[in-house]
């Protein structure tokens, strides 16, 4: 293992990014401001569809495909491909949440090592996190993409923690998404659902660990002294049980050198 120090996991669009400038790229085309939140819901039930056949699809690529789709018969008021190039280039300029500095700092101060595993790509959060000036805060970004499949699969996070070199139970993810809360809770990690917009969490889904508002709310110290033990709650521990991966290659099949098994020789700082 890489160090005994506790890992926070973050997740990038929507958790750290703030997404909801991209209501008003959708209406700069002609297209309604909810429009948005429909475009993102496609491309995650077609990027988790590829997920449960087994594939990995690149998340560019599936994000066009369901905006190309989801134009098509939507009267709007420029040529159809420069409507979709317009909407994509607004998640270049994308800025974090207001509390994400600052929430940032605490962990890292206290000693936390951290990184980000996102479906989207480990560069557009790079850029955005370096045009912050948190950049040198996180130790490896990295994206599902590189992994056997998306999120929320279990052998996505099981890729983090194998680049990190550290146990599942060993790492705290933080993320707005519920479905991610459960992913993450199924594969054994620690779980902090941060709650932007208000609704209660699904009771479908697992029950996070943590619930809070904002990043700057979850229980770091900043005196050094790491209380992992408060992150992680013996009876939670006790009583998670973690999913068969999805898709695992039998015992013996999986070569030297894949995804899950990085050189331990290899520093992997973002992907």
């Amino acid at each position: 293992m890489a160090s005994a120090m506790p890992v926070t996991v973050s997740d990038v669009n929507e958790t750290l990014s703030d997404m909801s400038p991209m209501a008003e790229r959708c209406t700069e085309i002609g297209a309604p401001a909810q429009f948005a939140k429909l475009w993102f819901a496609t491309l995650l039930r077609d990027g988790f569809a590829l997920t449960a056949s087994g594939d990995n699809g690149s998340f560019a690529a599936v994000r066009a495909a369901a905006l190309r789709g989801l134009l098509q018969g939507l009267e709007v008021n420029r040529p159809r491909e420069a409507a979709v190039e317009h909407v994509m280039n607004g998640m270049t300029g994308l800025r974090l949440h207001p509390d994400v500095p600052e929430g940032i700092e605490a962990p890292a101060a206290a000693g936390f090592r951290l990184i980000t595993l996102s479906n989207g790509s480990a560069r557009v959060a790079g850029k955005l996190f370096s045009e912050a000036g948190i950049r040198a805060k996180f130790e490896s970004l990295l994206s599902a993409e590189h992994a056997p499949v998306w999120k929320p699969a279990r052998t996505a996070y099981d890729y983090a923690a194998a680049v990190a070199g550290v146990d599942p139970s060993g790492m705290l993810l933080e993320a707005v998404h519920p479905w991610d809360i459960h992913g993450v809770a199924r594969a054994g990690l620690c779980t902090a659902w941060l709650n932007r917009t208000g609704p209660g969490h699904p009771g479908y889904f697992e029950a996070p660990e943590f619930t809070v508002t904002a990043l700057t709310e979850l229980p770091h110290n900043p005196g050094g002294n790491l209380t992992w033990s408060t992150l992680t709650p013996a009876s939670r521990r006790s009583s998670r049980v973690r999913s068969p991966p999805l898709h695992s290659p039998p015992s013996g099949c999986r070569p030297s050198g894949s995804r899950l098994d990085p050189s331990p020789n290899t520093t992997i700082k973002e992907q």
